[in-house]
């Protein structure tokens, strides 16, 4: 698989980075990029700078699991300058881990954070999940609580979504899942909210609350649309106007690289599509969407279909209008989804 992803990005960066403003940051994840030896994941970092032609990256983030932190390796990590983590921890319940069909403990977890803290790493994010089956107000609480004791600068919580083939998703089929209420789902969202804001933290995406200078730059340019590109199985890529899907089997995958053959599919992105998915991906954060933007990018017709279908969530007070920003209150943000849907083009 190594020698795979650097012959993929041998191919595709040097073409892709030519119809592009640039790619500035790198991220390994979306899988289980632990597997990957810290010697490997240097040599693609020096193949993605000599391709790209840059001296380092704006940030550069490595996600792990608890259960494969060990000191050796997050100190590795650090001194082939990976200058981020993202921890998968989920909760600090063991219980909720075994639900969760997660490796590690709520211990592991706790330990993980400290040994990459110990190894000098000061840009440490943590996900976290709430609406779990059985999951208290009382338990989220304590989880949201351990997060700040442990003092990582950024935190990512997630509502816990139920997909029809996974274990939850079957469970829920044959109702043998005791999911929280909605009530209970908002009401532990704006605890999250008021508790990590009082605690200086900035919710500056739905699902991602920062401390000053400590918003995910990677994941912000998602959020902005900016072009980026996917390498290995299953990756997705975006160059402005054109989505690539990589090969999801891995085995299909390597065939194709080792024979010089396409290793994604490409769908060209219609302007509508274009426009429903900035508003989905701007009003989903602290500054939203800009009106200017809109009309520039996509034409008088959307930016007044927008501001129309906005007005009764602008009266409501679910949506505010600033200038030509039009934004969600981080509050409200749990709606956000429901609103978003409204100002689509369809």
């Amino acid at each position: 698989m190594f020698r795979a992803l650097l012959r993929e990005m041998e191919v595709r960066i040097p073409t892709y980075n030519q119809q592009t403003t640039g790619l500035n940051t790198l991220y390994f994840g979306g899988g289980t990029p632990s597997v990957l030896t810290p010697s490997e994941l240097s040599q693609l970092i020096e193949k993605a700078k000599k391709l790209l032609g840059v001296n380092s990256f704006l940030e550069l983030t490595v996600e792990v699991n608890p259960d494969d932190i060990s000191s050796e390796y997050v100190t590795q990590l650090r001194e082939i300058g990976v200058d981020r983590l993202s921890i998968g921890v989920q909760s600090f319940r063991d219980e909720q881990l075994k639900n969760l069909r997660r490796r590690h403990s709520a211990k592991q977890a706790i330990e993980s954070v400290e040994k990459a803290q110990a190894a000098g790493f000061t840009n440490i994010t943590i996900d976290l999940m709430y609406g779990l089956p059985e999951q208290t107000m009382s338990d989220w609480q304590r989880d949201v609580e351990q997060a700040l004791a442990l003092g990582v600068p950024h935190i990512s919580a997630y509502l816990l979504t139920i997909e029809p083939n996974t274990i939850f998703g079957k469970q829920q089929a044959q109702n043998l899942l005791s999911l929280p209420s909605e009530e209970m789902c908002e009401a532990q969202f704006l605890y999250l909210h008021d508790r990590l804001e009082q605690a200086g933290y900035e919710h500056y995406e739905v699902s991602n609350f920062a401390q000053k200078n400590f918003r995910a730059k990677h994941n912000s340019g998602y959020w902005k649309g900016f072009s980026y590109l996917g390498i290995g199985p299953s990756a997705h890529s975006f160059d402005g106007e054109n989505r690539h899907y990589n090969i999801a089997n891995n085995i299909r995958y390597l065939e194709a690289v080792e024979n010089n053959l396409p290793t994604f599919e490409s769908e060209k992105i219609s302007k509508e599509t274009r426009f429903n998915e900035y508003l989905l991906v701007s009003l989903r954060t602290v500054e939203g969407g800009n009106l200017q933007h809109i009309h520039s990018t996509f034409g008088e017709s959307f930016a007044e279909h927008c501001l129309q279908q906005a007005q009764p969530y602008l009266c409501s007070g679910k949506l505010i209008k600033t200038d030509y920003q039009l934004h969600i209150s981080p509050r409200q943000f749990l709606l956000s989804d429901s609103i978003i849907r409204d100002l689509f083009w369809v």
